[in-house]
């Protein structure tokens, strides 16, 4: 509903916008390491769908430094197990869109995408109204995948 009620996304870097701000809960942050960011898409394609990235605002993961490369692994496989132990999803999709026409809708920012998978759980909705429908509040979510962040 925030989407709907607010419109378009804002311009600038959503996520060094939300690193520099406090509010973690209220940003769906769910871990900070020294290099990288995990952090819940607030436009998800399913429930539980997150996202990684490097803290360095940068657009091209070949620019990484192998510490940024290993912490961003590391972070990704800790999404993985997370989703996996509070959200039992039968697969996932993880990857990255690098540049505007590969799908990016940010950019300059480079970041991995997380996307638990279930049987069935696509519908007709995005077909004939563009509409995704999530069978979660965001905030319920964040509230299930947290515990698992927090011991690492």
């Amino acid at each position: 509903m925030v989407y709907i009620e607010r419109g378009s996304k804002s311009g600038g870097c959503f996520i060094c916008e939300k690193l520099k701000e406090k509010d973690d809960a209220g940003n769906f942050i769910l871990q900070r390491t020294k290099f990288s960011v995990a952090l819940m898409n607030t436009y998800p394609y399913t429930s539980g769908h997150l996202m990684v990235a490097p803290v360095r605002h940068i657009g091209n993961p070949t620019s990484l430094t192998d510490e940024e490369l290993l912490d961003k692994e590391r972070l990704v496989n800790l999404c993985i197990e997370a989703l996996t132990q509070a959200l039992t999803p039968e697969g996932f999709n993880v990857g990255a869109n690098i540049g505007d026409v590969a799908g990016a809708g940010l950019v300059d920012h480079f970041h991995i995408h997380i996307v638990p998978r279930w049987k069935g759980d696509t519908n007709f909705m995005p077909v004939i109204s563009e509409t995704r429908v999530i069978n979660e509040a965001l905030s319920k979510t964040y509230e299930k995948l947290l515990p698992f962040f927090k011991k690492h």
